[in-house]
């Protein structure tokens, strides 16, 4: 879809061994000389089946060695000595070429600051390393990526002391909810609850969905659930309640679950809330919000809605 749009140089933070897609990437990088690719690298057996499906392709594939942030952690090699392994199984690979090192500080087991940043110098090690080493032969740059949208400040601090390197380096950051931040999951690990000089982010997202059921005091439903709201993380925020064209604060209204179509409200005594009204969502996570939403309206402050943002997710 990148490709569709234009998109002239693709990071794909993955490890990538399908044979028909590796393929594809192949004919791409072939037909378009200005076209940059770069993908995930993790094991040596991974190596080998890229290799095997890019034979014959006019020009190798740029990868870059994924450093685990720790045991326990999701994708990449846990070991230095693993990675040199894998950089070797590339140098071997005439098909594929090795350009950088790349992690994610997010999967760091009980991570806080000093955590964090240990992991991060690790990765910064590991390119000097490898460049010592002569791995990153025939490279126009090194790349080193991190990033996710919880520490970007960490690795913004850390990047600033990688050492000067046989090539130019591309220090890579790849945070993603910088464009849509949320009322939860990031709300509560954004680097500007740590530096709060730097001002701050506000949620993009608001789900509005109607009261349709009122069955006591303590109780509400409203007609938005599973299928519109994201819910992996953290359940939705009611922030907002809308009647006859007046908001106010969603005093006293709490989300307790959701139904496939339908949020349960538990409501105090000082929640005035009626069928009819609208409540505003807050939500958390916004990946899972892209992919409910191929269409997202893009509203004004009084609610007009002037755009449609489509998506592809």
């Amino acid at each position: 879809m990148a490709r569709a749009y234009g998109v002239r140089r693709i990071f794909l933070a993955n490890e990538l061994v399908d044979p028909a897609a590796l393929r594809a990437v192949a004919a791409d990088l072939a037909a378009d000389p200005a076209y940059s690719f770069v993908c995930y690298v993790d094991s040596v057996r991974g190596v080998e089946l890229m290799d095997a499906a890019l034979r014959g392709a006019a020009r190798p594939l740029d990868v870059v060695v994924e450093l685990a942030a720790g045991e326990g952690a999701r994708t990449g090699v846990r070991t230095e000595a693993g990675c040199a392994a894998v950089a070797d199984a590339v140098a071997a690979a005439p098909t594929l070429r090795l350009v950088g090192v790349a992690g994610y500080e997010g999967e760091v087991p009980r991570a806080d600051p000093e955590r964090v940043r240990a992991w991060l110098r690790r990765l910064v090690a590991l390119a000097a390393d490898l460049d010592r080493a002569g791995r990153f032969a025939g490279a126009e740059e090194i790349v080193v990526s991190a990033g996710g949208s919880a520490w970007f400040d960490a690795v913004a601090d850390v990047f600033a002391t990688v050492p000067e390197l046989s090539l130019p380096v591309l220090k890579l950051l790849r945070s993603g909810a910088y464009v849509s931040h949320d009322d939860g999951h990031y709300r509560e690990l954004t680097p500007f609850n740590r530096v709060p000089e730097e001002g701050t982010l506000e949620p993009a997202f608001r789900l509005w969905a109607q009261v349709v059921s009122r069955p006591s005091a303590e109780q509400a439903f409203v007609n938005a659930g599973k299928r519109d709201a994201a819910h992996d993380l953290d359940l939705p925020v009611a922030r907002a309640v809308r009647r006859d064209g007046a908001e106010r604060p969603a005093t006293g209204i709490t989300v307790t679950a959701l139904s496939d179509q339908h949020a349960w409200l538990r409501t105090t005594p000082d929640a005035d809330l009626e069928v009819g009204d609208w409540v505003g969502l807050g939500l958390s996570h916004p990946c899972t919000s892209f992919d409910k939403w191929q269409l997202i309206p893009l509203a004004e402050a009084d609610g007009t809605v002037v755009d449609y943002i489509r998506t592809f997710f």
